[in-house]
């Protein structure tokens, strides 16, 4: 592999704030340099991160003897190489042993560690209409990936010898095997797969996996025309008992509590991913208001509360865009956009965390009317808060680059309670009022 294109791939793993240094010197440092390598690598595909300690892979270091005339790295003659007999070395020659990096280990942790868990194989989809002018899927048009393992190590050698603790993996992806029988879909530009959207809603209970069921299927077969505007809440419609959904968590202000639709969000997250990592423009995102587990990586997520909060883009690809959703027994859940891709060329970077704030040790007690009174109910749990921030670089043709950044604020959350309280004392008094628990509640805290 040549060094130019090593170079290359090292240089899109680093931080937009460090390009211009590592671009001066990373290359021209010295190949004898002592291992001060970094903590951990950080391996990044998309919104996928994969972290590995160096501390917990010994067996990525080899050792190694070095060879020195008068300071200077050399050669030693061949007469200082006898085996089986003890060599005197002359004057001006010292002998060190040091450790070099084990690409053949390496190559193991990386296919073992993330390889195994991102690589898949491509799909095959026949696309169709019925009579009624419904879009119709047989198999899925998944792509395929592989990660280059031998480019990989050579990129994380290179890395441990400059102390640099990020590397953008080397991923080859290939298209799906897609036949479009339609010929008003062939004709609007639905030809090969644009982006893919994705995210493990594991762990899941029953009621959210329930709904992200239902909710995906409202947007299987969706046709997203050419220059149009997409809505996510539009598209999803209503959201209640009659529209097949069941009660599960709902962040509701600062209580987390169940209502119909819970884990919604998952698939507005799911959407989002793969318009943003392509490059569309994101007219309508917003967070939450705490950092949930299944939206790792932090930054990612999109959440929905319609008709208030929604997701939205536009689709200014050459030709419509056709989604189709997936649920896979591995708890994935994915959108695939199909239609025509262009010459953007996009790379997102990140995150970048600061301002974190632990979680408030202390209760909160929030009062309710709507359960009995002196009830007393979990209405949320304990939540670390952060500042988060994701860049995104889009190249066009010779229109030359753009850099974006989405910034995503977390709040730090107690573990919270409602208490029930009366109708009428709720009417009469303000919150802060009730900060204090009233005489006459009969429930202990």
């Amino acid at each position: 592999m040549d060094n130019k294109i090593l170079k290359f791939f090292l240089l899109r793993t680093l931080s937009m704030f460090r390009f211009i240094a590592i671009t001066l010197f990373v290359f021209s440092l010295s190949i004898t340099r002592a291992l001060a390598a970094p903590a951990s690598i950080t391996y990044t595909f998309g919104h996928h991160l994969f972290t590995i300690p160096v501390s917990l892979h010994p067996e990525w270091r080899t050792p190694k003897e070095q060879w020195f005339f008068h300071g200077v790295q050399a050669l030693p003659p061949a007469r200082f190489l006898t085996c089986g007999k003890e060599t005197k070395i002359e004057d001006g020659w010292t002998r060190t042993q040091t450790d070099a990096w084990n690409e053949e280990a390496i190559v193991a942790t990386i296919d073992r560690v993330v390889a195994a868990k991102l690589n898949r194989d491509g799909g095959s989809v026949i696309i169709q209409r019925t009579g009624s002018g419904q879009v119709t899927f047989s198999g899925q048009g998944l792509t395929s990936r592989t990660v280059d393992l031998s480019l990989a190590a050579r990129l994380t050698k290179t890395a441990l010898e400059n102390d640099i603790d990020v590397v953008q993996l080397p991923v080859i992806e290939g298209q799906p095997h897609i036949t479009v029988m339609d010929s008003t879909l062939r004709s609007m530009g639905i030809k090969e797969v644009v982006m893919i959207g994705e995210s493990v809603f594991a762990a899941s209970p029953v009621n959210r996996r329930h709904n992200i069921g239902v909710g995906v299927e409202r947007f299987n077969g969706h046709i997203i025309p050419q220059g149009s505007v997409f809505s996510f809440d539009r598209v999803l419609g209503p959201v209640n008992e009659k529209t097949g959904y069941w009660k599960e968590l709902i962040i509701q202000g600062d209580t987390t509590l169940p209502d119909y639709g819970g884990g919604l969000c998952q698939v507005s997250s799911t959407a989002y991913r793969g318009p943003w990592e392509y490059g569309l423009p994101i007219l309508q995102r917003k967070n939450h208001s705490y950092a949930v587990s299944y939206y790792s990586p932090q930054g990612t997520d999109a959440t929905i509360f319609p008709p208030n909060v929604d997701m939205k883009f536009l689709n200014n690809t050459p030709g419509a865009l056709l989604i189709q959703t997936i649920l896979d027994p591995q708890d994935h859940v994915f959108f695939i956009y199909y239609g025509t891709k262009d010459d953007r060329a996009t790379e997102i970077f990140g995150p970048y965390i600061t301002d974190r704030k632990e979680a408030p040790k202390e209760e909160r007690v929030v009062y309710t009317a709507d359960i009995p009174v002196g009830e007393r109910r979990k209405a949320g749990e304990r939540h670390d808060g952060m500042n988060v921030l994701w860049y995104r670089r889009i190249e066009r043709g010779n229109s030359g680059a753009t850099l974006e950044h989405f910034f995503s604020s977390y709040e730090a959350r107690p573990l919270t309670f409602q208490v029930g309280v009366r109708a009428e004392d709720m009417a009469k008094q303000t919150p802060s009022a009730l900060s204090e628990p009233p005489s006459w509640l009969p429930v202990k805290h």
